[in-house]
């Protein structure tokens, strides 16, 4: 801070104009301001010890399914990374966050090990990896014959391929992939990969400049530009020129044997590369300049193009501006979702707006499907117009699309059926995506050579789905017949438990392999056969967190005062007796509905396993808690209204879950705490500041000043200027006086989540602190929206037991 010497004080005066006054000179002794007390550097703390021990505990590993059905990959994962894994390099540039040492991702999924099992027998065949392995899966070739997986080093990452039959694995190039914008291989045939490679020639990084040549500047000349908030963007030439740098790549052909490579075309900065399901073009997207500074990377200008298997540009569909004056509900003009006819050798597919891709316009037909076949010399031909918004597209094995489109204002999704060769339509289901008990499901897919095509037994197709019902969900099979519309259920999971189709593992559906658990036993994978009802064990993972094998698991239903049913599940620690009353956590996440029947429909299952990763409240449970996890809080209007009554619909929703759980003897109304992430962390504050029902809250990762999300938020998507009273009721930072009750803010650092950038705690907290607030707010380095890190992690957990236990259990 820069000081004025007492003696040119009265100069400055008389320079303004002033009188001095007759002041006495001890007025404007400068004393030395005492000495602060040192301050501790703060450090990771750890929960309770039974905590860290599930934690620590290894994770059940995550399983890939063979094309060929004839295997699962069973990889092996840590249960967290270090922070000085989460501290690596990091560059944040359009949206993107890389590490510059390694041409990829900042954070990977870091595999440690694989093992192939065969599903005929259950033999297990690991696969051979590198020293400290630090693998991402690319999966099973379209036979299965092989398995590749790329190996992050310290200075890049390389391709490796495994023989499915014996697990021998080998590097087959050196560690020069580029995945800055996703993953960078594909399998193309049993054979060879197509990958993306850093430019050999491409020489030094640029460096930033020493002294700034002049201002960053950006401009609008009268054209508007609705976008959401977005974090990570280009803000200066030198921003551009790295992404530029390091995003460009050269993509080739690998031989998945050799690794011998074939390079394909010129460098570019390829945001979507698609191979046709004959292996001979390719549908190429790449972005170009001007880089937008408004929105990430895949809204930049880019030329969708087709190529030819040498590289060869077969047909340009389009050259695309950058998405920056999408409205609002809206979609880009011009080609879009451009890719191949799954049941066709070389055939591709988009999508056009016949709105200028404006939701709020009223036309008679909102999209249409273009279409052009190899060797892609004429002009596109119209295929299908939709009289809604395109939502998806898959294809049978006949060649026949379903097509699904979406209407908003109801909420309504439609699938048509439309045969090979016709452009006439048929309607195969229509509900509103809100209503999960008439759910049909989802089809089931298969890999057929180069191409991945809804699985199909004569006229039918087989429908996996959750099966929800007011008692719960329990997954089912169907066959659909696509010609009578006809539905035969070939199963579904019975009695307490829980089991979902994974594969099915021959033509008729007569084998499946399932996952299968209950409350007391972990997933595990079994073949079931149809005919005989027998299940047969593939493997045998045990459970992770026995410490908590104790804990009871409720299913609660109830009634807000307007009629809408609202549904909890509430668990119990171990050990729990009966009509004791606990000290309660709710853990909660609003959702908006336009149907107020639909919002009460039941969600989830009571005969699921209990798992426990990452910073989640369910730890409580070791600590003596009762939790009551995701009290529906369902904010219901019609079309976009459902948020004008938020605050008072949200109150409703948590008066009507405390009242359960005190009816029903487990809590009683003066420990109860409230807690959420991200739009439950929105919740918690929203509740805070309007009642009193709660002696504490924990608010993780959020959003509490919507003015600082102007176009939209979660289905909000009227403009601040549209609707500010709505803006402002539902915006606890404007009511940060009214917090009469402790709360614990937590954010990542790093958070780049739309809308809950960690400004959005930190004016929370200053606007808390500045009315006397009972407040902590804690930041979380190198974090993003959620935690990872195994020190985040723990300390995260040690913060909120610390301040439930002395503000909820404790009665502070």
């Amino acid at each position: 801070m820069r000081t004025v010497s007492t003696r040119l004080v009265p100069t400055l005066l008389g320079t303004l104009g002033l009188t001095l006054l007759a002041i006495p000179a001890h007025l404007f002794a400068q004393t030395p301001p005492a000495a602060a007390p040192a301050q501790a550097e703060p450090r990771y703390q750890l929960p309770p010890k039974v905590i860290v021990d599930i934690l620590d505990a290894r994770p059940l590993p995550a399983v890939i399914v063979s094309p060929s059905r004839q295997q699962l990959a069973l990889l092996d994962r840590p249960s967290m990374p270090s922070i000085a894994e989460l501290s690596q390099p990091m560059l944040r540039l359009a949206g993107t966050r890389i590490n510059p040492a390694t041409n990829g991702p900042q954070r990977s999924q870091g595999i440690t090990g694989i093992t192939l099992k065969s599903i005929a027998d259950g033999k297990d065949t690991p696969v051979v990896v590198p020293p400290e392995p630090k693998l991402d899966p690319i999966g099973f070739s379209p036979g299965g014959r092989r398995f590749a997986f790329t190996h992050t080093r310290p200075a890049g990452i390389e391709l490796w391929v495994a023989d499915t039959a014996t697990g021998q694995a080998k590097a087959v190039t050196v560690a020069a992939l580029n995945a800055t914008l996703g993953p960078p291989c594909q399998w193309v045939d049993d054979n060879s990969l197509l990958c993306e490679f850093v430019v050999a020639s491409r020489g030094a990084a640029p460096k930033p400049p020493d002294v700034p040549t002049g201002p960053n500047v950006q401009e609008n000349a009268g054209r508007a530009a609705p976008v959401p908030t977005y974090e990570d963007l280009l803000k200066t030439a030198h921003d551009e020129a790295l992404f530029e740098y390091y995003f460009t790549g050269q993509l080739a052909f690998v031989d998945a044997a050799t690794g011998r490579r074939t390079p394909v075309g010129s460098p570019g900065i390829f945001s979507t590369v698609i191979v046709s399901p004959d292996g001979q073009h390719l549908i190429v997207e790449r972005l170009k300049r001007p880089f937008s500074r408004l929105v990430p990377a895949r809204g930049f200008p880019k030329d969708v193009e087709i190529w030819s298997r040498t590289g060869q540009l077969e047909k340009r569909i389009a050259s695309l501006p950058a998405a920056e004056s999408v409205p609002m509900l809206g979609v880009p003009t011009g080609p879009r979702s451009c890719q191949w006819n799954q049941s066709a050798p070389a055939t591709a597919v988009w999508v056009e707006a016949l709105d200028g891709g404006d939701l709020r316009r009223q036309v008679p037909k909102r999209d249409r499907l273009m279409t052009l076949a190899a060797p892609f010399s004429g002009e596109p031909a119209e295929w299908l117009r939709l009289d809604h918004r395109f939502a998806g597209i898959s294809w049978t094995e006949d060649g026949t699309a379903l097509v699904s489109e979406f209407e908003r204002t109801r909420r309504m999704r439609t699938t048509w059926a439309v045969a090979a060769g016709s452009n006439q339509p048929r309607r195969l289901w229509q509900l509103s995506a809100e209503d999960r008990y008439r759910d049909p499901g989802t089809p089931i897919v298969v890999q057929k050579g180069g191409a991945r095509l809804v699985a199909q037994s004569g006229g039918a197709i087989f429908l996996a789905g959750a099966g929800a019902s007011p008692k719960g969900d329990f997954p089912f099979l169907d066959r659909f017949d696509l010609a009578t519309g006809n539905t035969e259920r070939l199963f579904q999971a019975q009695g307490e438990c829980y089991e979902t189709i994974v594969a099915v593992l021959d033509g008729d559906a007569n084998t499946l392999l399932t996952r299968y658990e209950t409350p007391k036993e972990p997933p595990n994978y079994f073949v079931r056969s149809r005919a005989t009802g027998e299940r047969r064990a593939l493997t045998q993972f045990t459970d992770p967190a026995p410490q908590l094998a104790g804990v009871e698991r409720r299913f609660l239903t109830y009634q807000r005062k307007d009629g809408v049913q609202l549904t909890a599940t509430l668990y119990l620690p171990p050990g729990y007796k009966e009509g004791e009353r606990l000290p309660v956590v709710m853990w909660a996440y609003p959702r908006e509905f336009t149907d107020p029947a639909l919002a009460g429909q039941v969600s989830g299952s009571p005969y699921r396993f209990n798992t426990y990763t990452g910073a989640s409240h369910l730890f409580f449970l070791t600590q003596g808690y009762a939790v009551l996890d995701n009290p529906t809080m369902p904010i219901v209007g019609p079309g976009e209204t459902a948020n004008d009554t938020y605050v008072e619909q949200l109150v409703a929703s948590a008066e009507a879950a405390i009242d359960k759980v005190v009816e029903i003897g487990v809590g009683d109304r003066d420990r109860i705490g409230i807690g959420g992430h991200s739009y439950g962390a929105f919740m918690t504050a929203n509740l805070l500041a309007h009642t009193r029902l709660f002696k504490a809250g924990i608010a993780r990762s959020g959003a509490y000043n919507r003015s600082l999300t102007p176009f939209g938020f979660q289905s909000e998507r009227r403009t601040f200027w549209e609707v500010p009273h709505v803006y402002a009721a539902m915006s606890p930072f404007w009511y940060a006086d009214k917090v009469k009750d402790p709360i614990l803010l937590i954010h990542g650092e790093a958070d780049n989540n739309s809308g809950t950038y960690p400004i959005q705690s930190e004016r929370f907290y200053m606007a808390l602190k500045g009315h006397g607030a009972t407040v902590r707010y804690v930041t979380l380095p190198n974090e993003s929206h959620g935690y990872v890190a195994r020190e985040s992690v723990l300390h995260t957990l040690y913060e909120m037991i610390s301040w439930f236990d002395r503000y909820v259990k404790g009665g502070d």
